[in-house]
Parts: structure tokens; C-alpha cells; sequence
């Protein structure tokens, strides 16, 4: 059981890492960004509660060119 339990974290760790950091980075250029492609209060809880895709989503169309 243990050997399980360490795979387990072995694989969800790494995911947890990258979501965390693609969520900080995404949050801090909604606000340096002056404008973006709608409310920027939508794009915050897109990237916050849309699970890893929410910040990818966010850098694809919320961004303004």
C-alpha cells in the first residue's frame, strides 16, 4: 500500500507544481495587462476554477494582441 501511495504523489506532484505555476503567472499578467478580450474578473475566475486549462484558456483568448 505504501508503494502505491508514493506513485500516487509521484505523479500528482509534479501536475500540482506546474497548475500553481501556470495560475500565478497567468494572475499576475491579467494585472499588468491594461486591457484584456472581456472583464478581466471573468478571466480571473477562468484561470482560478478551470483546472490547469483555465490559465492556457486564458493565454489563447484572453490575451489581447
Amino acid at each position: 500500500m505504501e508503494i502505491l501511495e508514493s506513485i500516487n504523489w509521484a505523479i500528482i506532484a509534479p501536475i500540482v507544481i506546474i497548475q500553481l505555476i501556470l495560475m500565478a503567472v497567468a494572475i499576475i499578467d491579467l494585472v499588468k495587462i491594461e486591457k484584456a478580450n472581456g472583464p478581466k474578473w471573468v478571466w480571473a475566475l477562468v484561470i482560478l476554477f478551470i483546472n490547469l486549462l483555465g490559465p492556457i484558456i486564458y493565454f489563447i483568448f484572453g490575451r489581447r494582441s
